[in-house]
């Protein structure tokens, strides 16, 4: 088997478990965990579980597609999540991930998180074709284990363990894990634990390892066997599980003694590293009391740089004061430092050295202790591959991807899943092309090619947030619906939407882009072609409009009704009615004043007081002089009335 990420794994030659704390089914808080939670998905298992740790494992969850199955020899491994796996066939396309979703942090949170990630592996047969197979493993759209076929018979038959260190941006939602397959294999997965960590944790505070995943290279506790989560009750609150170094000690070293302690260790479990006590109550020194020599040889692959933690603790009561034992370190040769573990910290208490190892240039990594003064005593080795995270795609990119993923429901088959365009050295989603940003930090979507996938649904408006689109081809489908108006980005050169079902209006947007190509024939699109894009023709381009009868409104298309078009009112149409409804407003509001206005007048008039009051008295005197009239006629005609010149 070649592992170019990383060599080393953690074999299955025990009971391998996992932690010993308690989850329950989603990601929660746990008190051994300081820095949030952590998941145990049993990949394949129906069922949630609990191992003998008191750990609960979760049925198989957040998966893209695949299949499941169990090892051909059960009986080889004493748990359930040891067992059974996921397989990702052909069927289910080239990439297949586990999302694993993250709880939201805090909102005015800006600190990148960071998650220990262990998975575990086994081929056993399962298939009976007696053929493991060849695939990457990505986490956050960087490559960080490779496995090739052929497998060596015990790693292939018992499964092995490897886990390393990522950093998270603080709004991230979820951590994608994913598998790449070669030809037809199909990757294989048994078991995924996550772990939220410190974010400070080795170093990240003071070094650029927020863009590094440190993949681990051996993770030795000197003196003892296997311990930690997923091999004993011992607890890491980081999730870390330690081996035993005695594999790893060369020949060169001398004899070794193994001595332990059960005093307490100061300055253990601590901030931001939280290494556990137990890992310094064992130590490995030499039988030689002056001198003597333990040397570690750690496989590594070539061209990478590593990062490696020494853990010491004074143990041995014979050692009372500085200078009684003194040591130097040496790396692949190179005495980089001498140790005084008394002079620097005392006695019973945890000290740390950590050095990184630049471009390493062959497959072993050499950890020499030489004794000075004393013979030499270590407790522990970490070592971690130091590989550069790879480049992702703009998070609004893969906003709008996910989305036509949904919308035009894309196939299983094509594998649509994780980072549409990462990681890098494998191909982008099929039928996507990507390409570097202008400032190079992230990935763009540069070209989609979907013509003749048997697609049938829609194209989803999220299509406007590829700011970077040159060209678009999801031609002879049988999508519906209408031209997003978002789609016409400045960027975009070609457009193929032809022998689909797409009904509708041509959008304006689509005409305002920089279109050389444009291809809308055999659809059901109607109404007003707009004369920008008709002119792209005129200009050089090519234009082909036609299968559209509702279309018009430029030469070879009929002309639109002036009040009339796509089924409804045309924006003369609406003009039209607009003014004419002011118009008679306009009418109602004048006759409206003039009847108002005449009311007035009737109820308003008067004559001035003085000519009322003239009136009245004049009315007076002629009634009273009429009458006086009346009386003497009367009078007269009955002769009561005397003459004055009748004599008495």
């Amino acid at each position: 088997m070649s592992l170019t990420l990383p060599s080393l794994l953690f074999l299955l030659t025990t009971t391998i478990t996992t932690t010993a704390t308690t989850t329950v089914p989603s990601p929660s808080p746990s008190p051994s965990y300081p820095y949030g939670f952590s998941y145990h998905i049993d990949c394949g298992s129906p069922t949630n579980t609990t191992d003998p740790f008191n750990t609960t494992w979760l049925s198989d969850r957040y998966f893209s597609g695949g299949a499941t199955s169990i090892v051909s020899e059960p009986l080889l491994f004493r748990h359930p999540h040891e067992k059974t796996l996921r397989f990702f066939p052909t069927s289910s396309g080239k990439k297949n991930c586990y999302t694993l979703p993250l709880p939201p942090t805090s909102s005015n949170s800006s600190y990148h998180r960071r998650f220990l990630l262990r998975t575990f592996v086994v081929y056993d047969n399962y298939d009976g074709k007696a053929h493991p197979p060849s695939f990457d493993v990505s986490v956050l759209s960087t490559v960080v284990f490779s496995w090739r076929s052929p497998w060596p018979s015990s790693l292939s038959r018992r499964g092995a363990y490897s886990d390393l260190l990522v950093s998270a941006p603080s709004d991230a939602d979820a951590v994608p894990v994913c598998f790449y397959s070669f030809a037809t294999d199909p990757p294989v997965i048994s078991s995924l634990e996550l772990f939220s960590v410190d974010p400070n944790s080795y170093g990240a505070a003071s070094t650029s390892t927020t863009d590094i995943v440190l993949v681990n290279y051996g993770r030795l506790s000197c003196g003892s066997g296997q311990w930690g989560p997923g091999f004993t009750a011992d607890a890491d609150r980081f999730g870390r599980s330690w081996q035993s170094d005695s594999d790893y000690r060369t020949a060169n070293s001398d004899k070794v003694v193994v001595v332990s302690t059960r005093y307490g260790i100061k300055g253990t479990d601590q901030k931001p590293n939280y290494f556990p006590e137990k890992l310094y109550k064992t130590a490995a020194t030499t039988a030689e009391e002056e001198g003597g020599i333990i040397e570690y040889e750690l496989s590594v692959d070539a061209k990478l740089d590593y990062l490696l933690w020494l853990h010491f603790a004074e143990i041995e009561g014979k050692v009372r004061k500085a200078g009684e034992r003194v040591f130097d370190v040496w790396v692949n040769g190179e005495n980089l430092t001498r140790v005084d573990i008394y002079g620097s910290v005392g006695g019973f208490a945890a000290y740390t050295w950590h050095h990184t190892v630049k471009n390493l240039s062959s497959s072993a990594l050499s950890v020499k202790l030489k004794g000075v003064k004393g013979s030499p005593i270590i407790c522990g080795i970490e070592n971690y591959a130091l590989v550069p995270t790879d480049p992702s795609t703009v998070p609004q990119q893969v906003v709008a991807m996910k989305a036509l993923k949904d919308s035009l429901r894309i196939p299983e088959r094509m594998g649509w899943n994780g980072d549409p365009c990462a990681p890098t050295n494998w191909d982008a989603w099929e039928g996507v092309t990507c390409r570097m940003n202008k400032d190079n930090t992230a990935l763009v979507i540069s070209q989609i090619d979907l013509g003749s996938q048997g697609l049938k649904g829609d194209i989803s408006d999220q299509i406007s947030l590829l700011s970077d689109l040159v060209s678009l081809n999801l031609s002879s489908n049988s999508l519906v619906g209408e031209i997003p108006n978002g789609l016409g980005q400045k960027s975009l050169t070609h457009l193929d939407l032809s022998n689909n079902q797409l009904s509708g209006s041509i959008p304006d947007s689509i005409a305002s882009s920089s279109l050389k190509l444009v291809l809308l024939n055999g659809n059901l699109l109607e109404g007003r072609v707009p004369e920008e894009l008709y002119s792209i023709g005129v200009h050089g381009g090519a234009i082909d409009l036609s299968g559209n009868k509702g279309l018009c409104g430029v030469p070879t298309l009929p002309s639109c009704p002036i009040f009339w078009e796509n089924g409804r009112l045309s924006t003369q149409g609406k003009i039209a009615i607009g003014l004419s409804c002011l118009f008679v407003f306009c009418v109602v509001l004048l006759l409206v004043f003039v009847y108002i206005k005449r009311r007035r007048n009737d109820y308003d008039f008067a004559l001035p007081h003085e000519l009322t009051s003239l009136a009245a008295k004049r009315n007076r005197y002629q009634r009273q002089k009429s009458l006086m009239l009346l009386e003497m006629e009367s009078q007269h005609a009955k002769g009561l009335v005397p003459s004055p010149y009748t004599q008495q």
